[in-house]
């Protein structure tokens, strides 16, 4: 962060605004005393001089100068940088208060709840360390509850919330009338085979619904093959649903430990972008990707992009940092005010540079 000092003399804090960039920033006005007052800006010179300047008239409007001793601001390329910086430096000066003060609300989750006996889904904005897994992040809570249950409508996983004590004389529900779930509160399946199709649950998620279509684009396939031609057709429709329901999915929806990805952003230095990179659902630090020339001739982008994810090394954050973190991505990727480009793919093995070369290229122009 760049500082500026602010002493007596209010002519020179006067100097000092009108010579600070129009650009977008961070800043921080520290006080005597206290937390700073944080907040981020499309046009820095401009929102300063609104909080700073001598005002020659009384207003309603904030004014802290003859508050402030100090200024702190750091320029960024992009809004969404803006963002990340601004939650950096909050929860830095400000642990107590700094989700409050972005406004940052946690996104929607469907999670399979593993620790228990016979596990079930239900929707969160929480990550957490119990056994589960987590699929996400929604757009809403309303798109999250949707997805869940169109493709619980799939298997026969349990849809109730209660912590089941199975007897034969459970009461049971539509679901199990309907032939809709496996029954296990009745005692009608044990917790192994219930076991087996909440695996099956689980591999869904974790493919992205590979497994369940291309299991059934064999069974079709086979029974085309063997000119059970009614059979085949059944199968050609229920591969037909599965593929509506994974429509239903919102475009960051994975499961969070297998969420890679790298956002692409517009940057603060001319010819290069900033590279904001997901592993297994954590964040990474960012680099800036230049285009460079050396000796009069460009340099590959496709082997520079190798070398610059060659060059992250993966860290692992807490629960509650990653869950922000992803916050944050969500709220960008979701925005109306999205700039930028993102570009998710299934591993680190497995990096689609010819995408990626021209992604950054459209960021670039």
């Amino acid at each position: 962060m760049t500082v500026i000092e602010v002493g007596e003399d209010l002519a020179q804090l006067d100097a000092a605004l009108e010579a600070l960039p129009n650009n977008p920033a961070v800043f921080a006005l520290w006080p005597k005393e206290g937390d700073p007052y944080l907040s981020k800006t499309a046009l820095l010179r401009r929102r300063l001089l609104r909080l700073l300047k001598e005002r020659e008239k009384p207003s309603r409007l904030l004014n802290l100068r003859h508050a402030v001793r100090r200024i702190e601001y750091q320029l960024t390329g992009s809004a969404f940088e803006s963002s990340v910086v601004l939650y950096e430096q909050a929860r830095r000066h400000v642990p107590e208060r700094y989700l409050e003060l972005l406004k940052l609300r946690m996104p929607p989750y469907v999670k399979v709840v593993l620790a228990n006996e016979f596990p079930r889904s239900h929707i969160t904005t929480h990550l957490t360390r119990t056994a589960g897994l987590n699929f996400g992040p929604f757009r809403s809570r309303a798109s999250a509850e949707k997805f869940e249950g169109q493709f619980l409508d799939l298997f026969q996983m349990r849809r109730c919330q209660e912590d089941l004590l199975p007897s034969p004389q459970h009461p049971g529900c539509i679901y199990g009338e309907m032939g809709m779930c496996l029954r296990p509160c009745q005692q009608v399946v044990g917790p192994a085979e219930y076991g087996h199709e909440v695996a099956r649950v689980v591999d869904f998620l974790q493919t992205d619904g590979r497994s369940l279509l291309e299991a059934i684009g064999h069974s079709r396939d086979r029974l085309s093959e063997e000119m059970m031609f009614e059979e085949a057709a059944r199968q050609h429709k229920r591969y037909e649903r599965v593929q509506e329901v994974l429509k239903l999915r919102d475009e960051l929806a994975r499961d969070a430990d297998r969420l890679n990805g790298v956002a692409i952003t517009r940057s603060l230095a001319p010819a290069a972008v900033e590279m904001w990179f997901l592993r297994e659902g954590n964040w990474q630090e960012p680099q800036r990707f230049t285009f460079d020339v050396q000796e009069g001739k460009p340099v590959s982008l496709d082997r520079k992009l190798r070398e610059t994810f060659a060059a992250v090394t993966p860290r692992k954050l807490t629960v509650r940092e990653r869950q922000e973190y992803l916050a944050l991505l969500a709220r960008w990727y979701y925005s109306t005010w999205r700039e930028g480009e993102w570009l998710a793919f299934d591993s680190y093995d497995d990096i689609p540079y010819r995408k990626l070369v021209h992604a950054v290229s459209r960021v670039a122009r």
